[in-house]
């Protein structure tokens, strides 16, 4: 079985990336379907136990916060033992999150659904790293395609996952006599459930392992080393500024989007389907952004999601409650715009360090993105409350469009260096 980087030839090289990718397929399907029929039952449940829009957010945000708290564990233990161990930790995480989630609500006990939910994002950010994986044995032409698919390959789960969450997991979990809001959880427990299983009995040999990327742990950079390397180096300022703001706008609208939509008595069906849709945007079009990556580079990409984000952002922003449709194409249009900026932005601070650095380094730059991504998901219930779902969407837009400005300002000394004199 191939496992040494110094005998890994080039045939085998892209074999073993093939399996790799089809491997890691198996396991982000069911855990995406997982985190994300979770993620949209969070805010309802919350809200439901509590009768507070901000107590609802909180509970969705809590997921968010467990992204941001399973990034450096996961980068650490990938950087010591390999991506197989950490993906298996990870997605075991969110199994146990879902089971404590599933009692909360059946018992209706508003605290315990809380740590439920972070281990839930724990899990979340397991799926979250699984595209650093998809890009340990690929070529520098193919990285960001290689991490587009991944992404891509997410989209199967993700996007049914709160259509049958909020569905047909619902209506099992009434036929057994419980409320339909813990079907998304019993859906949850089975789908980490069968993620973790799959990575830990067939992905091997570890891609990391086999790229070389372990070497020495006593040679790794702390995380506040990491953040420094990152602070040093133009192209991975840009590649975390773009996954910073792209994750908070991103997540500030998602969450909020269920509690507006509550207001003007949609079904929670409806919630489902807007959610579905934005996360088709979010992931299904990567393969896609992947390749225009590699064609007109990671910046001008950027720039373009910015846009497209702002787009999406106003246009849910001018959406009244009793409308639906305006809340499909912006919601849409959020969720392609965070895929424009994360497969860019992942390809180019790859692109930026050795194998020996990465796995530190993409710890940290996640780390900052889900932290982002938690105090959004925080923020929005208070704003919400005391300002409004327009203005909410509406700054948030205003945040994407800074970023596709600072984009296109990174372009400028490049295009004048490549002048002719």
């Amino acid at each position: 079985m191939i496992s040494d980087a110094a005998t890994l030839t080039d045939t085998d090289r892209a074999a073993l990336q093939r399996r790799t990718l089809i491997v890691l397929f198996v396991g982000a399907i069911p855990a995406g379907a997982a985190m994300s029929g979770a993620f949209a039952t969070a805010a309802t449940l919350g809200k439901e136990l509590t009768g507070n829009d901000a107590w609802g957010t909180f509970a969705a945000a809590c997921m968010t916060v467990g992204n941001a708290l399973g990034t450096v564990p996961i980068s650490r233990m990938s950087s010591r033992l390999g991506r197989r161990p950490a993906l298996r930790m990870a997605w075991g995480i969110g199994f146990a999150g879902a089971i404590v989630a599933l009692f909360a609500t059946i018992l209706e006990i508003y605290p315990l659904l809380l740590p439920g939910l972070v281990g839930i994002g724990i899990g979340a950010a397991g799926t979250l790293s699984a595209r650093y994986a998809a890009a340990d044995l690929a070529t520098e032409e193919d990285r960001a395609k290689a991490i587009g698919l991944l992404v891509w390959g997410g989209t199967f789960g993700s996007v049914f996952g709160p259509t049958l969450a909020l569905g047909p997991a619902g209506f099992v979990a009434e036929s057994m006599g419980f409320d339909e809001l813990a079907g998304p959880f019993m859906m949850s427990i089975l789908l980490y459930g069968i993620a973790s299983f799959s990575i830990d009995r067939w992905l091997r040999p570890d891609p990391l392992v086999a790229a070389g990327g372990l070497g020495a742990v006593a040679d790794r950079p702390k995380l506040s080393q990491s953040f420094v390397q990152l602070w040093q180096r133009p192209a991975a300022r840009l590649a975390v500024l773009a996954m910073v703001v792209g994750q908070f706008v991103m997540a500030g609208v998602m969450i909020a989007t269920p509690l507006h939509m509550n207001d003007g008595n949609h079904e929670l069906r409806i919630v489902g389907f807007v959610i579905s849709v934005h996360i088709v945007g979010m992931y299904l079009f990567a393969p896609i952004v992947g390749r225009i990556v590699d064609a007109v580079g990671p910046r001008l990409t950027i720039a373009v999601g910015g846009l497209i984000l702002f787009i999406g952002a106003e246009t849910a922003a001018h959406t009244d409650p009793e409308h639906r449709t305006g809340m499909f194409v912006g919601l849409f249009l959020v969720g392609l715009g965070w895929s424009f900026g994360l497969v860019a932005s992942s390809a180019m601070l790859t692109a930026a360090f050795s194998p020996a650095e990465r796995v530190m380094v993409q710890g940290a730059s996640d780390l900052a993105m889900t932290v982002a991504g938690a105090s959004a998901g925080l923020l929005s219930g208070l704003v919400l409350e005391a300002f409004g779902f327009h203005f909410l969407s509406h700054y948030a837009g205003l945040l994407a469009v800074a970023l596709a400005g600072i984009a296109v300002l990174s372009l400028l000394p490049r295009r004048v260096a490549q002048a002719p004199v």
